[in-house]
């Protein structure tokens, strides 16, 4: 009666979890769609990759859907989705006058072209049960033959010969494992076993737990075929850690251990795949090559006793280097995927089922997210060899690119080594911005003057740039410009190119603090800040996400655009409307361009001048922020499409020892110099009603000429100087 009673529970445990599919519901995170054109700024061993994130597999001869070939300065894929399934492309790849790698043309053999080749969009991540998965589930047929293989021979090699329970191989890997006459050791569960213990068993080592896992892996054998069984296994085996990722099954174990697609692995890649089943952070080739190298060899001489290879065929892969990635988390955007997980879990609270299932469609650009890490990783670098004190903790950074027209995210990172720290600084990080803040206060001074005709402000207004002492709420506050140097009357341009903190700190006086206080809570989303003096200095505390919002006002013409990382959420039946802020008008079309034309002296002659230097060449603005003591260092700038902010300091406050231009300026500078390669530099659009003069840089009237320097300066219709400068 017992067994019976046993027997039934059992078996509804698995007829349950086969009721669900086996595979638990995952939620599945998509970047954006890849896209190539000519022109733009791509080394060919890059395509590589995106192809393999896409499931390409490398011949030598692309001949079916979903194939490619590499040649010395070309690749010739066969599209494998979409409406083009099928067709053929040669993407051939030249160098511009720089050096930089681009694409020079992408053919339709045999004489057509195409300006543009939408690639399809690279899975991110997967979201299960709770944990946080890389994983991407691939059919039994798609994988390819040594994969399985390679996996037999390491983990079960009767597989196919046992009904769940192997107690030949039990008694045989006893005998062996004792007497220790092989270089590996063979594994006493089957994979059906190893199915039922990683999937419906608790993990503690106990006699009960062991022979519950029998029983139900001699159910699972009269309930599913073979074949099912080990797609099955193939796609949840446990490879690994990688940050706060579990790596699970060999398609996600190929991708995050090799950076390849699964259909290009090598033979040896297979074996060490297999090899490290048995205890993942052990044998791990990226940290433990030596271990990894041992169990690889191990799984290829059983390959060979069990007639899978030729001796010859392993032992070359035998001679083959472990040549594993490491880091590779930082390349999928793991900062990014938090940020959506998050917004995810707030979104979908009343939804039933929660986020289980569904197909997320996200803002991020592969390609411009790797471009975004190599600058930040190359900057920390940089930094942290520069150095001279020692110091406990190495310095951090944030980045985050938007698109100022609709407020998408396209790359994002959270700091130096997610591995490291999972802590997201880009939006969980409240410092000081610092004089990043100061286009906000001329942005509130020319509001006010575009409403009020006795407050004459435009960007030629002379503000005395001298020490001085201000007084509020009885207390004395004496702001001094970095390095002590004072301009005397200066424009309101240079004041901000210069960014001279006197004359910031004097315009928001005569624009009124809460009125600095209320335009950048409404800029960047935040909570108001204190309306005191040290407000025109950003002497408090916002993340580097408000600060691209806020900057959105600048470059979209007045208008904040709620910053998103999601596009569209689906269930196998629908869309699933998410929650969503609209765009909010901050200040006028005109105020924001004029603040934007003064912000392009940062860049061309002020504080973010080393970007020229540095072969950033584009039309843009910017600023430069750094805090008390060095300890924050920012810079935030952009294109009309493309905006991006740039924090480095240290996790505790501490001094970093450099200013915004130092620091946080190259960041910049180096990712968006490679990120508009090959693409147009438009100038701002002028909106109605702006009129364009000549004026004298150093008394903001207008140039005669004898004036030895002008500048063509913006203004409203009706605002521009009509007085000829007295100097010259």
């Amino acid at each position: 009666m017992t067994g019976t009673v046993l027997y039934q529970a059992l078996s509804r445990q698995i007829d349950e979890r086969l009721a669900t599919g086996w595979t638990l519901p995952a939620t599945r995170l998509f970047a954006a769609a890849l896209e190539l054109s000519p022109g733009l700024a791509l080394h060919r061993d890059t395509l590589v990759d995106w192809l393999n994130d896409l499931g390409y597999t490398q011949r030598d001869r692309a001949r079916g859907a979903g194939e490619f070939a590499v040649e010395s300065r070309a690749i010739t894929l066969v599209e494998q989705d979409g409406p083009q399934r099928g067709r053929t492309l040669r993407v051939r790849f030249d160098r511009d006058p720089s050096g930089t790698d681009q694409v020079s043309a992408i053919e339709i053999p045999p004489g057509g072209r195409t300006e543009r080749l939408v690639l399809g969009a690279p899975l991110l991540s997967t979201l299960q049960a709770g944990e946080r998965r890389k994983r991407r589930v691939t059919p039994l047929s798609q994988i390819p033959r040594q994969v399985i293989q390679a996996v037999l021979s390491a983990e079960d090699h009767r597989f196919f010969g046992h009904h769940g329970v192997d107690a030949v191989r039990i008694a045989g890997a006893t005998v062996t494992n004792l007497t220790g006459n092989r270089r590996y050791l063979v594994g006493a569960s089957t994979l059906t076993q190893q199915l039922i213990k990683n999937t419906l068993l608790h993990p503690a080592q106990t006699m009960s737990r062991k022979l519950r896992e029998q029983a139900l892996a001699m159910l699972l054998e009269q309930r599913l075929s073979k074949a099912r069984i080990l797609e099955l296994y193939l796609n949840e085996v446990y490879l690994g850690q990688h940050g706060s990722f579990a790596i699970h099954g060999v398609a996600q174990g190929a991708r995050s251990l090799f950076g390849k697609d699964l259909g290009n692995l090598t033979l040896g890649e297979a074996a060490t795949i297999a090899g490290i089943i048995q205890a993942p952070q052990l044998h791990a080739p990226d940290r433990h090559p030596d271990r990894a190298r041992t169990r690889r060899n191990g799984v290829l001489l059983a390959m060979v006793e069990h007639g899978f290879v030729t001796p010859d065929r392993a032992l070359a892969a035998i001679r083959e280097p472990i040549r594993a990635i490491a880091d590779t988390a930082d390349v999928e955007a793991p900062y990014f995927v938090d940020l959506v997980d998050r917004r995810l879990t707030q979104a979908l609270a009343h939804h039933n089922g929660g986020s289980a299932g569904l197909r997320i469609d996200t803002t991020l650009d592969l390609h411009l997210q790797r471009l975004a890490e190599t600058a930040v990783h190359e900057g920390l670098r940089r930094i942290a060899g520069g150095r001279t004190e020692a110091t406990g903790a190495p310095p951090q950074a944030a980045l985050i690119a938007v698109d100022p027209r609709n407020g998408a995210i396209r790359a994002l990172v959270g700091g130096g080594s997610y591995r490291d720290s999972q802590f997201n600084r880009v939006d969980r990080a409240r410092r000081q911005p610092g004089s990043i803040v100061k286009p906000f206060v001329y942005l509130a001074a020319l509001e006010r003057a575009g409403r009020d005709p006795t407050f004459p402000f435009t960007a030629s207004s002379l503000i005395d740039d001298t020490p001085t002492t201000f007084v509020f709420d009885r207390r004395n506050w004496q702001p001094a410009n970095y390095g002590g140097v004072y301009d005397g009357p200066i424009t309101a341009r240079m004041a901000l190119a210069r960014s001279r903190n006197v004359a910031a700190v004097k315009v928001a006086e005569q624009t009124g603090f809460q009125q600095v206080a209320d335009l950048w809570a409404a800029a960047s989303g935040g909570v108001t800040p204190p309306a005191y003096p040290a407000l025109a200095l950003g002497v408090f505390e916002a993340t580097p996400l408000q600060v691209a919002a806020a900057y959105t006002v600048l470059a979209n013409g007045g208008v904040r655009m709620p910053l998103q990382a999601i596009t569209r959420v689906t269930d196998e039946e629908r869309t699933i409307d998410l929650p969503a802020d609209p765009p909010r008008r901050v200040a006028a079309t005109d105020s924001a361009f004029l603040v934007t034309r003064m912000l392009e002296s940062v860049l061309d002659s002020g504080t973010g001048a080393a970007a020229r230097r540095q072969g950033f060449l584009h039309v843009a603005a910017g600023k430069t922020g750094t805090t008390d003591d060095l300890r924050d260092a920012w810079f935030a700038g952009f294109t009309p499409s493309l905006l991006t902010v740039v924090w480095v300091g240290m996790d505790d406050g501490s001094s970093l020892g450099l200013t915004g231009a130092q620091a946080a300026l190259p960041m910049w500078s180096n990712f968006m110099r490679r990120a508009l390669a090959g693409r147009e530099s438009p100038a701002f659009s002028s909106p109605p009603g702006i009129t364009v003069v000549d004026v004298d840089p150093e008394t903001g009237l207008l140039a005669t000429p004898r004036c030895p320097d002008t500048i063509q300066e913006s203004f409203r219709h009706g605002t521009e100087p009509r007085t000829m400068c007295p100097l010259h």
